[in-house]
């Protein structure tokens, strides 16, 4: 848009501010103004300027004090681009910082370009389409403020996601910082995090796309040095790393590869946080990566022998399923049970309980949602339950078995969950006769049997007690 202009300009910083037809309070108002728009000034009159609206095909009058004439003549470049390290940071005025980010950009010379104000208008696109989400700081008139970015190119995707609109930058700009020599380590790493965002992949993506996606994803974020990083910008480099080797992970298992190297690798990165750098702001990224790994976990570990008086064999069904059958070990041609399913069985997850009248297996059928089924003798035979992360749809977490009280008949499990944009973790007793929850917590030292019968392999392993 300011491309096409060459009169004096201002912006509008002031949302709702009125065009009127004349220059006076009581004059009709045309149109109502957001902060970021460009105009043409055309005159002054009694405390009113006289402007014209290229977007709206419009012209009238607004208060002086509502906007703020700029230049974009190279001497005026500087001032531009302190206004726009001002504004930045600033939630709210990202429809503000990204006119003025674009007047900078006219202004300055070529030749002096750096990738400074590339990240910075990204970084206000970004938070903006994270306000229109309801992932951000919320203000009222985000509608209008993307309405005005778009007139600067700024291009955002939208798709639904369990009920819930996603609005995310197309990262543009993110790429025109990774494509420039001169840009800095933190500059590089905070484009490379904006164009991997899990929350950011359209859920309607076919598999062999998003199997390329997460290629991409990867190759980006392991092209990105971390040492010259600053303390946070690492841990959430490594967080993001950890979620996106957990996709792989899973992609690899769902295509018929072995996953494991991509699930340990997944696992290293994940340890490789450190929670206390990230602060209130990143903290979410880091339980986002936990839940992630958490997942796919069992992608690490090599299925062992089956030991005890059940045995779970599984073989291929249907296309795309796994046909499971318990059986007693001394009679395995003889089922008890069949059952199959489309997603991930991870045998290696395979634990009788309840001295081998009960059988615990994880089965994942979404990327980040791993359930627990739980096979146990009831009146009427040999029956299969599955116990799901959350009551509600899908979006992250998983269930584990962490133990068995021989004594009380409790089997002793974890949910976390992503809610709504909040994590939950849960510690609970359940009947095993019918998998009523008995007891629960949010910290496992105040369940009894929790303290004395947990299994020492999930103590061992579990991402839960992180």
């Amino acid at each position: 848009m300011l491309l096409t202009l060459a009169a004096t300009l201002a912006i509008v910083v002031q949302d709702r501010a009125p065009l009127r037809a004349a220059p006076s309070l009581r004059a009709t108002e045309l149109t109502t103004l957001w902060q970021g728009e460009v105009l043409e000034v055309r005159d002054e009159r009694a405390g009113y300027l006289k402007v014209y609206n290229y977007h709206r095909e419009r012209g009238g009058y607004v208060k002086t004090e509502a906007i703020r004439a700029i230049s974009l003549n190279e001497p005026e470049a500087p001032a531009l681009l302190a206004v726009l390290r001002f504004l930045r940071d600033s939630a709210g005025s990202e429809a503000l910082g990204i006119s003025y980010g674009a007047a900078y950009l006219k202004a300055a010379p070529a030749g002096a370009l750096t990738a400074e104000p590339l990240d910075a208008i990204a970084r206000m696109a970004e938070r903006l389409a994270d306000a229109a989400s309801g992932d951000g700081a919320r203000h009222r008139d985000v509608a209008a403020h993307l309405e005005v970015v778009a007139q600067f190119g700024i291009q955002m995707r939208s798709f639904d996601r369990n009920g819930h609109m996603q609005v995310c930058y197309d990262g543009e700009l993110y790429r025109q910082v990774l494509s420039l020599r001169h840009a800095s380590g933190e500059e590089r790493a905070r484009a490379v995090l904006g164009l991997t965002r899990p929350d950011c992949i359209d859920p309607g993506l076919g598999i062999l796309q998003r199997a390329l996606l997460d290629e991409e994803r990867r190759a980006l974020l392991d092209g990105i040095e971390e040492r010259p990083l600053s303390a946070m910008t690492r841990s959430r480099l490594y967080a993001r790393r950890a979620a996106v080797w957990a996709a792989v992970a899973y992609e690899k298992a769902r295509r018929g590869q072995a996953p494991g190297a991509a699930a340990q690798r997944a696992l290293a990165e994940l340890v490789s946080v450190h929670p206390q750098d990230l602060g209130e702001e990143h903290r979410a990224e880091y339980l986002d990566a936990l839940l992630r790994v958490g997942a796919i976990r069992w992608a690490a570990v090599a299925p062992a022998p089956q030991v005890g008086s059940l045995i779970l064999a599984a073989r291929p069904g249907k296309p795309g399923q796994t046909c499971l059958t318990l059986a007693e070990a001394q009679r395995p041609a003889s089922a008890l049970l069949s059952r199959c399913t489309y997603g991930i069985v991870w045998t290696a997850s395979v634990q009788p309980v309840a001295h081998g009248r009960a059988l615990v297996l994880a089965v994942q059928p979404l990327e980040s949602w791993r359930e627990l089924w739980v096979f146990h003798e009831s009146v009427g035979g040999w029956t299969v339950d599955v116990l799901s992360p959350g009551a509600d749809d899908p979006e992250e977490g998983y269930v584990e078995f962490a133990g068995f009280a021989p004594g009380t008949q409790r089997l002793l499990i974890v949910r976390e969950v992503k809610d709504r944009g909040r994590f939950r973790r849960r510690f609970e007793e359940l009947r095993l006769e019918d998998l009523v929850p008995v007891r629960q917590s949010s910290n496992p030292e105040l369940l009894a049997d929790f303290g004395r019968w947990q299994d020492a392999a999930w103590r061992r392993d579990t991402l839960a007690l992180h």
